[in-house]
């Protein structure tokens, strides 16, 4: 009897034995599944916010540099619109800011405020500079625009009657060169030595007794019903509307304001060779700007490169 209860009981704790040691390797193999299942997870959830973090870098495009340039409304405004993708792609955002006269871009610039501006000729600039004291460079030479004469009240200039009413710009070097538009149609003699600096006291004769009007270059379109004709500039003509088909004198190509009035971009003295700048004159002498000029303004503004 004891023999049987003893080979029993063996018998039993043996079992009880196989039936620990089976439930502790299926315990710690669910445990093991459960931490890889987990690691896994894990690691999925790192790659798919690394993947994320990837997309949203490669959507949102780098910062650009801002270039700040005061701008007359046409044609130089319309020409750096033009030139704006050229300057995106260089890494930069063209901000511009209009003007519609010849002194407060220049103080803007001077001041800090533009980081170039792009509206006038280098002998306004030059004389700019020695009036006020400002320290303006030219950054590139860019295009011309041929000064013309425009009809007011008289069509044609055979029928200019004796003491006609011309206004033409106050400015000195804007007024020196529509004299000279107006002596080369044979309308008045200007004294010898006059130059780009002459005034309608520099006039040595007037056949016609014309009466020489100075108004300031953005008013000349709105007075042109006003006077009998008008030596506009070539940026206020494009701004209102007027054509060169239209005139009745054109400066040529080989006028003085074909060789000496180049428009151009102006800086701060020392500003010329910064990467900014480079970038800006790059783009706006790029052949797509260029094919830009010719097409739209149809001889009214003359490339230089």
């Amino acid at each position: 009897m004891r023999k049987h209860v003893s080979l029993g009981l063996a018998a039993l704790l043996a079992a009880a034995a196989l039936t620990a040691c089976g439930g502790s390797g299926g315990t710690a193999t669910t445990s093991e599944t459960t931490a890889a299942q987990t690691e896994a997870a894990e690691t999925e959830t790192a790659e798919a916010a690394s993947s994320e973090e990837s997309t949203e870098a490669a959507e949102t495009p780098a910062e650009l540099e801002k270039i700040v340039v005061g701008a007359s409304p046409a044609p130089h405004a319309e020409i750096l619109e033009a030139a704006k993708p050229i300057l995106e792609e260089k890494g930069y955002e063209l901000d511009i800011r209009e003007y519609t006269d010849y002194v407060q871009p220049n103080n803007a610039l001077e001041a800090g405020d533009l980081d170039a501006n792009y509206f006038q000729h280098l002998p306004y600039l030059e004389s700019f500079n020695e009036q006020f004291g400002t320290h303006l460079v030219s950054a590139a030479q860019i295009h011309y625009e041929p000064f013309a004469v425009y009809p007011g009240k008289t069509a044609s200039l055979e029928e200019l009657p004796d003491g006609a009413t011309v206004a033409v710009p106050n400015d000195v070097t804007n007024e020196a060169r529509a004299l000279a538009l107006l002596e080369a149609q044979g309308l008045l003699t200007l004294k010898e030595g006059a130059g780009l600096e002459a005034t309608k006291n520099d006039i040595a004769e007037n056949p016609k007794n014309l009466q020489i009007t100075e108004i300031e270059a953005a008013q000349l379109p709105r007075i042109l019903p006003d006077v009998d004709i008008a030596v506009i500039n070539g940026n206020y003509a494009i701004d209102a509307g007027l054509k060169m088909s239209d005139a009745l004198a054109v400066e040529d190509s080989e006028s003085i304001g074909a060789t000496t009035y180049p428009n151009v971009i102006a800086v701060r003295e020392g500003d010329e060779n910064t990467d900014k700048i480079k970038a800006l004159v790059e783009a706006v002498t790029s052949d797509e700007v260029k094919s830009f000029m010719e097409e739209t303004y149809q001889g009214a503004v003359v490339p230089l490169f």
